[in-house]
């Protein structure tokens, strides 16, 4: 690559830089970290100058798996880890090296042929799609690496006027290199190279290559999408900042990607960290009862005490107590829009059912089902929300959510379930299609339970906007926003002992 004021094969500035520059590179790597939500301290930071100090500037790989060891606290960080590091210590700066060789040929032809005319856009497409269905073949990481910067280089450039590349003049397009380059139409190709290799090597080859190498080569062209999308990002960090696209290009961390924007895939990944936070709320939830058994000091046990110090108290006695484990109801809100949201809270709550001493599921959309059997006996767990759409009769003649109708069954039918020891949550969106929202039934369930607490996974700002009743709901009980998994997590953990 050109490099100026980087080494070619550096992750910093060469070693000539100055150290000030070197400084401020990973303090504002620091900053990415801690705005996508990481808790990296002045102490983590004072150990990754040190690993650099240590570990110097020639290895990028090396100085990448350094710096995550003193930086990162879990694996589920790893990700906007390795999103920022490559931008704050990319392998270079401007064009690969590969199209800058490849310009240099094509204008030496041109000279040769006293021909000034651009290549085609079309055989520039065709050849680099027959380069890459080769190294996927060959899954040779380095030609992919290549092979990404290039298509980046050839197809994602958008928004300049007479190639400008002054900052702010334009960007680069992960979406757009990716959409001329199709990779995914590649698998056939791929496949096909790989059956021919696979010839002469016996039946055992062939069967692979039919029945395990899709799913390989799926993931081979994941791969390299997401270089395409690292080498977009370094591209667009160059124009407009590298802490601007930090902030806005980095995709969050699991725990932080929102219930209602989250994807198919990002839903996979949270249902993933379940168990993880589950085992963290868990501790801290037995440590909370722990210290609440403590109750008033006994002055009476506390002066005996005192006798064999010489009548100073060095040894307080408390009258203990003994606090039962809540009972928790739930009621979720099981529509489409928010069944991401359903499905990771009934996720997270049974993974902590011995956390309470009971508990009991109530479903619905507009009409309200028990689903407490639904959900413990076997079964896939992925999906509890889809599951409990067609197992139970949550949804009467239309299939949009209505509040009001909900509350007013569970309060007919279900309050038994409800008690001066139970902790209700509601969990929904609040968005009630301009129905009646029920607020007296509400109110009966509030007045017999010990607390009510409704989780909304909106933002407050869209609180009372369009069809959602939320502020009349939050009158009568407590309302929280949990967008997120953290959002969740902190809340259950906030959930006091009877």
């Amino acid at each position: 690559m050109s490099v100026p004021p980087q080494a070619a094969d550096g992750a910093a500035p060469a070693p000539g830089a100055p150290p000030a520059d070197l400084a401020a590179r990973l303090t504002g790597f620091v900053r990415a970290l801690r705005t996508h939500g990481l808790p990296v301290g002045p102490a983590e930071t004072v150990d990754a100058a040190a690993v650099l100090e240590v570990l110097g500037l020639a290895d990028r790989a090396q100085v990448r798996a350094g710096l995550a060891a003193a930086l990162l606290r879990s694996d589920g960080q790893r990700g906007v880890f390795d999103a920022a590091f490559d931008l704050f210590f990319p392998l270079g700066v401007g064009d690969p090296q590969a199209v800058r060789r490849a310009a240099a040929t094509a204008a030496g032809h041109a000279q040769a042929a006293q021909d000034p005319a651009p290549p085609d856009p079309a055989a520039l497409r065709e050849d680099l799609r027959a380069r890459l269905a080769a190294a996927l073949a060959a899954d040779d990481r380095a030609a992919l690496a290549r092979l990404a910067g290039e298509a980046v280089a050839a197809f994602g450039r958008y928004g300049t006027a007479g190639g400008s590349d002054r900052p702010g003049s334009g960007g680069w397009s992960a979406h757009q290199t990716l959409g001329r380059l199709a990779p995914e139409t590649l698998l056939a190709r791929v496949l096909a190279a790989l059956r021919a290799g696979a010839d002469g090597r016996g039946p055992t080859a062939a069967d692979l290559a039919d029945g395990l190498l899709p799913d390989e080569v799926r993931r081979r062209i994941q791969d390299f999408r997401a270089l395409v999308a690292t080498e977009a990002r370094r591209r667009a960090a160059e124009l407009r900042g590298t802490e601007h696209v930090a902030e806005r290009a980095v995709a969050p961390s699991a725990d932080r990607i929102d219930f209602l924007t989250a994807g198919h895939d990002q839903l996979a990944e949270l249902r993933r960290t379940v168990h993880p936070l589950a085992r963290k709320l868990a501790t801290r939830t037995a440590a909370r009862r722990r210290r609440a058994a403590r109750g008033q000091i006994d002055l009476r046990r506390t002066l005996r005490r005192s006798l064999s110090t010489g009548g100073v108290p060095l040894r307080p006695a408390h009258r203990l107590r003994r606090p039962a484990r809540p009972e928790l109801v739930l009621l979720c809100d099981v529509s489409g829009s928010v069944a991401g949201f359903s499905d990771f809270t009934l996720l997270l709550v049974q993974a902590m059912r011995d956390q309470f001493s009971k508990v009991r599921v109530f479903a619905f959309v507009n009409r309200t089902a028990e689903v407490t059997a639904l959900l413990t006996r076997g079964g896939d767990p992925a999906a509890p929300a889809r599951r409990i759409l067609t197992e139970a009769a949550v949804a009467g003649h239309h299939g949009n959510s209505d509040y009001g109708a909900a509350l007013a069954e569970f309060a007919d039918r279900h309050l038994d379930a409800v008690g001066p020891r139970t902790s209700v949550l509601i969990l929904g969106d609040a968005r009630n299609n301009h129905r009646d929202p029920g607020l007296p039934a509400l109110r009966l369930i509030a007045a017999r339970a010990r607390r009510v607490h409704w989780l909304n996974p909106e933002q407050p700002a869209l609180w009372g906007t369009g069809d959602s009743a939320a502020p009349a709901y939050a009158a009568v009980v407590e309302m929280h926003c949990c967008r997120n998994a953290r959002r969740l997590g902190e809340f259950i953990a906030r959930l006091p002992p009877v």
